[in-house]
């Protein structure tokens, strides 16, 4: 029992990265329009936006990077020095004065949360009983809903027109002066909004350098220091790790190209498409991501004892009903807009992304685990920012090409459904040795 308490206390100060980096996503799409209107951004300046930051080419490069370090230098070492770099990226973007200047804090603040992911999902899994490595990813998962609840409810409340904007406008006039246009006024809600993530980044930096390394990463390095070099001519030389990046990579890369589009443009889209304001697209957004952390919640108790298969349809079943709807009705009514997202947030709380971290973490061995990881956030990250710039030229300046996107993300999802199905690997109750020994031998 006093093992497993362990567990949940470490699984809880690493799964603030995953609220770090949900959050960092979503705290720049609940702003998007403020920033937009405080210097004068087009859509294509958004979707650099969207390219660079958290929600993908930034992450994509600091995956690969941190995934190979986690597995040379150690899962603590990430923990104890990754957080600096995020919490100075979120600095840059608090005090942004220009286009450039913000395109910089996402840049870095996205390169910090890939370079945590990876070691995250690894240390998570490592130090989790068998029959407990479930639920604690999805401790983990919840954690990624909880970021964007907190920070859309905290944008929600802090913009325009919200309960408390006055104090928020009172800070601006003090600090661009009584005669600030309002632009430059109301952009100051996001700047707060940000502010909090950095508090937030502070308490994990002091919780995770107090961790004890990984026990099996430990004993890797013992029986076997090799370096990162080896470790990528392993990963790409072994067919078994090959064909694992491969599954593992398209079904999160065609579920990714979905959420990633959601994450970042939500707010946006309930703007423009469904003519809401901003402090009520952020409530919507709030809402949904409530449904994501009761859903996962429910599925932490099950995740561990009943088939893998059923919430994995589960989750996309609901997320592929929320689009097919979106195509018969569109998100121009308040009632559309409302059932799209309920299902979409249950669709995230029994996500692709749940599995992808769970398995990612599970079929490969311990001296190529986070490496194998951060090589696949990268092509994943990295595609869906190339996405993210041609979603922005689908959908158009006012959403007038929202029913094309709509299409292209039921291909996706079915994609993603499908690959999912077949290749879908039988891990539930299983040790990470006997996993690993069964797909590579006795030479890992």
């Amino acid at each position: 029992m006093a093992k497993s308490k362990g567990s949940l206390k470490s699984t809880l100060a690493v799964s603030l990265n995953n609220y770090l980096d949900a959050g960092a996503i979503v705290a720049g799409s609940s702003g998007i329009t403020l920033w937009q209107n405080y210097l004068g951004l087009s859509e294509m300046h958004l979707g650099w936006l969207n390219a660079l930051s958290a929600n993908a080419l930034g992450a994509a490069i600091g995956a690969i990077i941190g995934g190979f370090l986690a597995d040379k230098f150690g899962r603590k070492f990430i923990f104890t020095y990754n957080l600096l770099v995020y919490m100075l990226g979120v600095l840059i973007v608090m005090f942004s004065l220009s286009y450039p200047m913000l395109l910089v804090g996402f840049l870095i603040t996205g390169i910090s949360v890939g370079i945590g992911v990876p070691a995250s999902w690894t240390y998570i899994s490592e130090s989790s009983e068998v029959n407990n490595r479930g639920r604690n990813i999805c401790i983990s998962q919840m954690s990624w809903g909880l970021g964007p609840m907190f920070i859309l409810f905290f944008g929600m409340l802090l913009a325009p027109g919200g309960l408390l904007y006055a104090p928020v406008e009172s800070l601006a006039h003090a600090i661009v002066g009584a005669d600030a246009a309002q632009a430059a006024v109301e952009v100051f809600s996001s700047r707060v909004v940000f502010f909090t993530l950095f508090v937030v980044a502070f308490v994990a930096w002091n919780l995770q350098r107090q961790l004890e390394e990984s026990a099996e990463y430990t004993a890797q390095k013992d029986k076997d220091d090799s370096s990162i070099l080896d470790n990528i001519k392993l990963l790409f030389t072994n067919r078994t790790a090959v064909r694992t990046v491969a599954f593992l990579a398209t079904i999160y890369l065609s579920w990714n190209l979905v959420a990633s589009v959601m994450g970042f443009f939500m707010p946006h889209i309930y703007e423009t498409a469904g003519g809401l304001s901003n402090e009520s697209a952020n409530m919507l957004s709030c809402i949904s991501w409530v449904f994501v952390v009761i859903t996962t919640f429910i599925i932490s108790f099950y995740v561990d004892k009943v088939i893998h298969r059923f919430f994995y349809v589960f989750g996309l079943a609901a997320a592929l009903t929320a689009w097919i709807l979106v195509i018969g009705g569109g998100v121009t009514t308040i009632a559309g807009i409302w059932v799209f997202t309920i299902l979409w947030g249950i669709n995230n709380g029994s996500s692709v992304q749940v599995f992808y971290a769970l398995w990612g973490s599970e079929l490969f061995p311990a001296k190529f685990r986070a490496g194998a990881q951060g090589l696949m956030f990268f092509i994943v990250r990295g595609l869906s920012a190339a996405w993210g710039l041609v979603f922005t030229y689908i959908y158009g300046e006012n959403g007038e090409g929202f029913t094309i996107a709509a299409y292209c993300m039921v291909a996706l999802l079915i994609i993603s459904l499908v690959v999912g199905l077949i290749g879908m690997p039988n891990t539930r109750g299983r040790s990470l040795d006997d996993i690993v020994h069964e797909r590579y031998g006795d030479n890992y």
